[in-house]
């Protein structure tokens, strides 16, 4: 069940919301934990399972790692939580991917081929499993106390507005929260919830949507014949489609927390307009690249590396990680290692060219660069995805595809929503849209806008056969 689905608007999150709302304070958590667990249980039955085992396993392997006070004790009780979560990621997401690699290694040297059945993916475990690992190094780092109840654990991890795709939110983050969100649980924040859910549905559906229609047809053709405009127009279908999907998604959690008391970081913030890849990862995904910055690149000695050799191999290896997390692929880990390179680059000498040559350029610079990134992100097969690359770069072709007004226009608001904070008073409009406190009057205003976005974003879901959620597979 995802967000942008008519079972979901139409029944589960009015019932859901009616219900959490009448029900008595005390028993709220119940509702949200009930909740989350039918949601996950709706898209992902056999799989509830294993969630709900290994909550139970991790809650008393932290009580009993908090409660004693031999640091080689503590130490090997967190190696062996972080161990089970891991090797519970990698059993289910990359077991296919080695074995495949395995056999093909195998097939060079005219042996048998490893006999083996295909495992599904449960949804939203590379996001869980992350969750997981913060609540067992918080503890253990003393950035919070374990929680008591072994159900308030449980809704930390299922809790349905971020189980499916995130944002990753950090143990220490949201704690307190769970017993107590009488601060946040006011009229306002239900109010500035809802906008929040409506522009976000608004992104993923009037604009992702749109423009995932044309990026699907493009990237179904032969590549190898491909003329350079359809395969620039399409890897920009996809940029754009991409970006407003997943924000858009990030959207809706941030404003469903708000609507029953929880306040979610951020998870994206105008990746576009960015000056350097370095700056792209402060701005995209920004939950995930906290999450490596503080449970990868720091204890990895982070920038505080004797050698700087040593500190270009850190940030390479966390953007491995990144890229082999995103999916089990080739394509996915040479895409981290793209971007790896670059921030080495920029930790060399971009960082000062970038500098010399000023904003624009340096934002048109980055934009390129991380669109011809997205190709190894959008192409499974790493030979296909080197003909596409080829295909960027050279004239001829005989395959190509018509583009409309209607692709060309939604094209333009893209743009238009992924850059218009870059100039005078963008960030100030934004600023006051997403955070800043409402009159009586304002509040009118954005209850129509978002009824509006809501209505029009439903009315398309039903009259359309496209509704795809590109960050569903991770």
């Amino acid at each position: 069940m995802v967000f942008s689905s008519v079972l979901f608007l139409m029944y589960f999150l009015p019932a859901f919301l009616l219900l959490y709302y009448i029900t008595p304070k005390k028993y709220k958590n119940g509702v949200l934990l009930l909740s989350s667990i039918f949601f996950y249980a709706w898209g992902a039955p056999k799989f509830i399972f294993v969630i709900l085992g290994t909550t139970l396993l991790d809650f008393y392997l932290v009580r009993w790692m908090a409660a004693t006070t031999v640091l080689a004790k503590k130490r090997w009780i967190l190696s062996l939580s972080v161990a089970v979560n891991l090797g519970l990621l990698a059993y289910f997401k990359y077991s296919n991917f080695f074995i495949e690699n395995a056999n093909a290694l195998l097939s060079v040297f005219g042996t048998s081929s490893i006999h083996w059945t295909k495992l599904l993916l449960p949804i939203g475990i590379s996001f869980y499993t992350f969750e997981t690992i913060t609540y067992v190094v918080d503890v253990y780092r003393g950035v919070h106390k374990p929680l008591d109840k072994f159900w308030d654990y449980q809704l930390y991890i299922i809790l349905f507005p971020k189980l499916i795709a995130g944002p990753i939110v950090r143990f220490h983050e949201v704690a307190d929260q769970i017993s107590d969100r009488s601060q946040n649980d006011t009229i306002d924040h239900r109010l500035m919830g809802f906008y929040r859910f409506a522009i976000g549905l608004a992104k993923k559906v009037l604009i992702a949507n749109q423009l995932g229609i044309y990026a699907d047809e493009v990237f179904g053709l032969s590549y190898s014949n491909l003329d350079m405009h359809t395969a620039w127009m399409g890897i920009l279908a996809y940029t754009f489609q991409l970006y407003f999907d997943f924000s858009g998604y990030s959207d809706m959690a941030i404003g469903l927390a708000k609507m029953i008391g929880f306040k979610f970081p951020e998870n994206f913030n105008n990746p576009y307009i960015s000056q350097s890849i370095s700056e792209f990862w402060r701005r995209w995904h920004m939950t995930l690249g906290s999450w490596m910055k503080n449970y990868l690149y720091i204890p990895l000695g982070g920038n505080k590396v004797k050698s700087k050799y040593r500190l270009y191999f850190n940030l390479w290896l966390v953007f491995l990680a990144s890229g082999l997390w995103h999916g089990a692929s080739w394509s996915f880990i040479l895409w981290g290692a793209y971007h790896g390179f670059f921030l080495v680059m920029e930790k060399a000498f971009l960082t000062k060219f970038y500098a010399k040559i000023g904003k624009w350029p340096s934002i048109a610079i980055t934009f390129f660069i991380v669109v011809v990134g997205w190709v190894f992100f959008r192409v499974e097969k790493l030979e296909d995805a080197f003909v596409y690359l080829g295909r960027l770069f050279q004239m001829g072709g005989s395959t190509s595809f018509f583009f409309g007004n209607e692709f060309y226009f939604f094209l333009v608001v893209a743009l238009f929503f992924a850059f218009f904070v870059s100039v005078k008073y963008g960030q100030k409009i934004q600023d006051a849209v997403y955070f800043k406190s409402y009159n009586n009057a304002g509040h009118l205003v954005m209850t129509v806008t978002a009824a509006i976005l809501f209505i029009v974003s439903v009315s398309s879901i039903t009259s359309a056969d496209f509704n795809p959620f590109i960050y569903f597979r991770f």
